[in-house]
């Protein structure tokens, strides 16, 4: 097992590790930039090194600076979080190109499905449903145009790098085409340095639902259900909750066992989630793979009782999972709220500042991870995320209760939050019944 690791991100994620490596004996090495010196957390690492300025690009995305902190800090791992470079397969190898263990998939697992088109070929090589669609990148309007002729309008442009929403665009017809194709492409483009865009059928009112895997080097590969993140704005995620409501047994167990089966082709081990689309009619389509831990992983972590950053630090220490399938039970309803500092009467702008004050939510079935405090600063350089509030009861009624009990007992003041976006949406008809998919937050605020 490892006896030191370096953590190369920040804030809430940066604070999960480090409790994690300590509850396993496990030093931890934190980095931070000058925006966020003075972060409490820090103090809980036992050592913490600055890597650069404010801007991500001139420090927590500088992989010399991370390296050599690393190098500094005396780690034998690095553990990259979520966001910055935790699926940068050139990070991966640069770690193992100075003998320093990645906790996460390899290198060549990373590529295989951390490009979208690479990961829809392996996919359907696998068995595993995906969107009618493009063979691969569409390189010009032209061939846009022809492939959206044979699946048929409307038609959904996507990057092939990169995610959250950028590089997307819905064409409804002919005529709009060709100007979604070079907006879609421009803007990937910016975003992630590839303008690639491949084309697939655009799937009316869909229900975005993601599977948790958790592999091992020894041929483990297990899923720990699924997680529903249909509660969404603009591509970003408000709300998950496993299980996903309305998904018969026969379609849950269908999406599991194509998640295993994509991970297994990949040769992919530790955690990451494969995210499906569910149309209307019950059927599934592969999305995407996220070759990392996600923001919303204590969700799975509450309903199957298996931590999953532990599992990622043992995995990438080589031991094995010493679970099975058949292990790995799921119980009860969890629910996760994601607090952003952003005013959502003012359009969701971003609320940087300090917190004046602040009272954290608890009581049984109450989970609270986040960074901040009173005193704490939210710097404008990053993620505006300030905690994730999470529950877990015995049935979603009984989830929801709790969770507009601890959303009401939150209280952040100094900043504005998310929270009361978040106490209307819980209120609404739709989301009590589980009538939800990925606009039906949009259609509200618009309405």
């Amino acid at each position: 097992m490892f006896k030191r690791v370096l953590i190369a991100n920040r804030g809430e994620i940066a604070l999960r590790v480090i409790r994690a490596c300590r509850e396993m004996g496990i030093e931890t090495v934190a980095i931070f930039s000058e925006a966020d010196r003075d972060a409490p957390y820090l103090a809980l690492a036992d050592e913490a090194i600055c890597v650069g300025p404010a801007k991500a690009s001139e420090s927590y995305l500088r992989i010399d600076r991370v390296i050599s902190a690393a190098e500094i800090g005396n780690v034998q791992a690095i553990h990259p979080g979520y966001g910055f470079l935790s699926e940068n397969a050139q990070f991966a190898e640069v770690c193992r190109s100075c003998n320093i263990g990645f906790i996460g998939p390899t290198p060549e697992a990373m590529a295989r499905v951390g490009d979208k088109n690479s990961a829809r070929a392996l996919a359907r090589q696998a068995g595993v449903p995906c969107v009618p669609g493009s063979d691969g990148i569409v390189g010009s309007e032209d061939e846009a145009l022809r492939v959206a002729r044979e699946i048929g309008f409307p038609v959904l442009l996507k990057a092939t790098a990169g995610g959250g929403g950028k590089g997307m665009r819905v064409a409804t017809e002919e005529s709009g085409l060709a100007a979604a194709w070079q907006q879609a492409s421009a803007e990937a483009l910016a975003a992630f340095g590839n303008p690639g865009i491949y084309l697939e059928r655009f799937v009316e009112r869909p229900r975005h639902v993601e599977v948790q895997v958790l592999g091992d080097m020894h041929g483990t590969m297990l899923h720990l259900w699924e997680r529903d993140c249909s509660t969404q704005r603009r591509h970003q995620k408000l709300i998950e909750e496993s299980p996903s409501p309305r998904l018969s047994a026969e379609t849950r167990a269908a999406m599991c066992e194509a998640a295993v089966r994509l991970c297994r082709a990949a040769g992919y081990h530790s955690a990451g989630t494969v995210e499906f689309i569910v149309d209307q009619a019950g059927n599934f389509y592969f999305i995407e793979v996220n070759a990392r831990i996600q923001v919303e992983h204590p969700v799975s972590e509450l309903v199957t009782g298996i931590d999953l950053v532990k599992a990622q630090i043992r995995v990438a220490a080589g031991e094995p999972l010493g679970i099975r399938q058949e292990d790995v039970v799921p119980r009860g309803h969890a629910i996760e709220c994601r607090i952003n500092a952003e005013d959502p009467a003012a359009n969701f702008r971003p609320c940087p500042g300090r917190i004046e004050r602040m009272f954290a939510p608890g009581g049984f079935g109450v989970r609270w991870d986040s960074h901040v405090g009173a005193g704490s600063t939210v710097p404008p350089h990053y993620d505006s995320l300030i905690g994730k509030l999470i529950v877990h009861q015995p049935t979603r009624e009984a989830a929801i209760a709790t969770m507009i009990r601890a959303l009401r007992e939150l209280r952040v003041a100094g900043i504005r939050t998310t929270v009361p976006l978040h106490l209307d949406i819980l209120g609404l008809a739709a989301f009590r019944n589980a009538e939800i998919d990925t606009k039906f937050v949009e259609r509200w605020l618009a309405g």
